[in-house]
């Protein structure tokens, strides 16, 4: 059986999946263009993916594809539909890269608050300027919103509680009495209760998936119901977010950003990018490099092999994210 593995993958991974006595085709720097004839003159029967593009072209040609695995949770650079329609199972790895892309939030959290990268560009200029970094509000007993209810949503609340902070949280599983011994604040599922919910919040952090819901929903009505001074973290994906929207929130509420994800960021592994967003001197900037510590990548390594490991003995997908397949 043939595998492509199309981005940088551990070499555990690697060697898990030859183990299993597999043919493994492997090219960290395919794209979109150069994607579809890897497929084809491999004849590979699963492809492996983390950031790089499946647009719908790569399955046309490609008879043997019968799966596609998303070494992460999030699937919105796979043309689910597509392969839904070809007969090509889409899987995913949730949760395995889920503290690591907590950890990063709380750490955008703590740099929004203290302006750790203004504080370290000016005094590395030459420049000390205690007075003015000598003014942040901190975090504990402040109130910190977490939408979304996964486990990355999960995992952030127990850091966020360590910290001593106060949570609100979406959770249908959880009974308010519950909610209350273990220190979160239910808020209600309807966009009035997340409006009423924003006008409370010190700090809020974005945990959702892309989807036709969730695409666009921070928009100017979502930033208008912040306080001046919020924080605002987002390491789920670029386009759950307004940009446009945001940055006019910054300049008129002097909010405090942290971004890992972007609307239209690149495809290319390194080139000179600078989204509008990144220039305002109140918003930190990472690389969409949340889920991307070795604990986290061994851990979804370690599921890409146990996913093409029962396919190989069952036939069968596991973590399939799309409708059954023929």
């Amino acid at each position: 059986m043939n595998v492509l593995i199309a981005d940088k993958m551990e070499t555990d991974c690697i060697r898990g999946i030859e183990s299993l006595g597999c043919a493994v085709h492997f090219d960290a720097d395919l794209g979109p263009e150069t994607l579809a004839e890897a497929v084809r003159k491999c004849e590979a029967e699963i492809l492996v993916v983390r950031s790089t593009k499946v647009p719908g072209s790569v399955l046309e040609g490609a008879p043997t594809l019968r799966g596609i695995i998303r070494a992460g949770a999030g699937t919105d650079n796979i043309d689910v539909e597509s392969a839904t329609r070809r007969g090509v199972a889409v899987c995913n790895c949730p949760g395995m890269n889920s503290a690591a892309v907590a950890e990063l939030a709380m750490g955008l959290l703590i740099a929004c608050d203290r302006r750790i990268p203004q504080q370290t560009a000016e005094l590395k200029a030459g420049h000390w300027n205690k007075k003015e970094y000598s003014k942040a509000a901190g975090l504990m007993g402040r109130t910190l919103l977490v939408i979304g209810r996964g486990a990355i949503g999960r995992q952030v609340v127990r850091r966020a509680k360590a910290f001593g902070m106060r949570l609100l949280i979406e959770e249908p599983s959880l009974t308010p009495q519950w909610a209350a011994e273990i220190g979160l604040e239910l808020i209600g599922p309807t966009r009035a209760d997340l409006y009423a919910a924003l006008e409370r919040a010190d700090a809020v952090t974005i945990h959702v998936p892309l989807t036709d819901e969730t695409r666009g929903m921070c928009d100017a009505e979502f930033f208008s119901r912040m306080r001046r001074g919020t924080i605002f973290v987002n390491t789920a994906r670029g386009a759950i977010v307004d940009e446009k929207a945001l940055l006019e929130a910054v300049e008129a509420k002097d909010l405090k950003v942290g971004l890992d994800v972007y609307c239209d960021q690149p495809e290319e592994k390194e080139c000179d990018w600078m989204p509008a967003i990144a220039r305002h001197p109140n918003v930190i900037t990472t690389h969409h490099i949340g889920a991307s510590t070795e604990q986290a990548q061994l851990a979804v390594g370690e599921e890409v092999v146990r996913i093409v490991r029962v396919y190989r003995e069952t036939g069968q997908f596991e973590n399939q994210v799309n409708k059954a397949t023929g």
